[in-house]
């Protein structure tokens, strides 16, 4: 079977680099370093360790040292993977680092979030495309001692590939929902292939871990641990920042902020038409609205002037004046503390189906949230949320309206609902450490 998905995988290349070349017209990242995506990289210091060796030359240090392969596919997974990268570096200083992500945005956390860090251990790469032909000198250039994939990121020449190796590889803080498990349901024989190759995979609850083994993956390989993303710290400079950030955009009124973040198309349009019901009560709400991806910066920033709004951008790094109604979070790596100066969060791929964004950041800030009725790729966080009044589901703009103002007219019940979501957050924290603990039991069995 997988022999078929790789034929399929090489008549729809051509489709995949239009695909990428067409992405490029709004954003120029998408047409750089396709050199990378057909594995063609240069070689990692110590590849050639054996030879040395055979022939009495003593390897450096770098060619002892194992070198973790990280994939996480965009933003969201980067940002669960750096948690993990940040607890096993420090236990290990003579590990070295190799991330692998797919989009530029997911790149660009990459280095940001993981350079600072890791202090030159760090290569970062987009991932070969899942061929042979790619992957081979790929791993051939790089070595790598163990593949560590982020959630949902199975690909099955990869796991191949890493298994006639006799590679490792890891699937770690794994989510499969129902609508997923469906989908590999319909390719059985290559479903069961793919995940015989794994050594391992921690899921986050034991629906994911069942959901699993109903597609052949051994009992004795899944184990469930929770949600790393729980294991949320956000430390006192955050505090502070997100402090100063939440003055600058009140101003001597004091006026209140709600977050839109994550926004994908669709959901724009119906958070400014619910904002537009809120101003009625509340005329000074300032609205700070965060698309998910770059590439869509300007065009929201157009949707809200043909709206009548004025606009103020983040990139210019002003603060909104009082006569801004809209701020519009065109920057990178922010969001955690605008969660913190915010009163209500709304997090988007929810209210079209993507399957919702992480609602963790803003409850472990005792920030309320809202949600559209898409949640799958959070279904056990939303529903623990949700149980205890720290989330509620939103079905259209009339009713995001009528709870984000139900929140922002009462401070008391405002109060209450973001204490209990930070109070699931704690209670939930733990899985990150139960995870450091899998991958270094991997790395110390080969």
């Amino acid at each position: 079977m997988r022999h078929f998905y790789t034929w399929f995988f090489r008549l729809t290349l051509p489709l995949m680099l239009l695909h990428l070349w067409w992405r490029g017209r709004a954003d120029p990242a998408y047409r750089k370093r396709w050199s990378e995506r057909f594995g063609l990289v240069p070689k990692r210091a110590g590849t050639r360790r054996r030879w040395r060796e055979r022939f009495g030359v003593v390897p450096d240090r770098a060619s002892r040292a194992p070198l973790i392969w990280i994939h996480s596919v965009s933003v969201g997974e980067t940002l669960a993977a750096v948690p993990l990268i940040e607890s096993l570096a420090a236990r290990h200083p003579g590990w070295q680092w190799l991330v692998t992500t797919t989009t530029p945005t997911g790149s660009q956390r990459v280095h940001d979030a993981l350079e600072p860090i890791l202090n030159g251990r760090l290569l970062h790469y987009y991932l070969p495309f899942d061929l042979p032909e790619c992957l081979t000198p790929f791993l051939d250039a790089l070595r790598p001692t163990i593949l560590v994939s982020m959630e949902t990121e199975l690909w099955p020449n990869l796991l191949s590939v890493c298994h006639r190796r006799e590679m490792p590889a890891i699937l770690v803080n794994g989510r499969l929902s129902e609508k997923s498990a469906r989908g590999y349901g319909r390719f059985s024989r290559l479903s069961r292939d793919m995940l015989s190759h794994l050594s391992k995979v921690v899921a986050q609850y034991p629906a994911d871990a069942q959901r699993f083994m109903a597609l052949g993956l051994p009992a004795e390989k899944v184990t469930a641990v929770g949600n790393i993303k729980f294991d949320l710290h956000i430390g006192s400079g955050q505090i502070s920042s997100a402090q100063a950030l939440s003055h600058q955009w009140r101003g001597a009124a004091n006026r209140p902020v709600w977050l839109a973040a994550s926004t994908h198309s669709g959901e724009d349009e119906i958070v400014l038409q619910a904002y537009g019901e809120l101003r009625d009560e509340f005329p000074d709400l300032l609205l700070v609205l965060v698309p998910r991806h770059p590439i869509r910066f300007d065009s929201v920033a157009r949707l809200c002037r043909e709206q009548g709004l004025r606009v103020a951008r983040r990139s210019d790094g002003n603060p909104p004046g009082a006569g801004d109604q809209v701020l519009l979070g065109d920057t990178m790596g922010e969001l955690l503390r605008f969660y913190g100066a915010s009163d209500v969060a709304f997090v988007g791929g929810s209210l079209v189906p993507v399957g919702g964004h992480n609602m963790i950041e803003p409850a472990a800030w005792g920030v309320p949230v809202v949600c559209g009725p898409y949640l799958h790729n959070f279904a056990t966080v939303s529903s623990l949320l949700e149980d205890a009044g720290g989330l509620m589901v939103c079905e259209d703009a009339a009713q995001l309206a009528h709870q984000v103002g139900y929140w922002l007219r009462d401070a008391d019940k405002r109060e209450m609902a973001g204490a209990r979501g930070r109070e699931v957050a704690a209670q939930n924290s733990g899985a990150l450490a139960r995870t450091v603990s899998e991958v270094e039991a991997l790395m110390r069995s080969y």
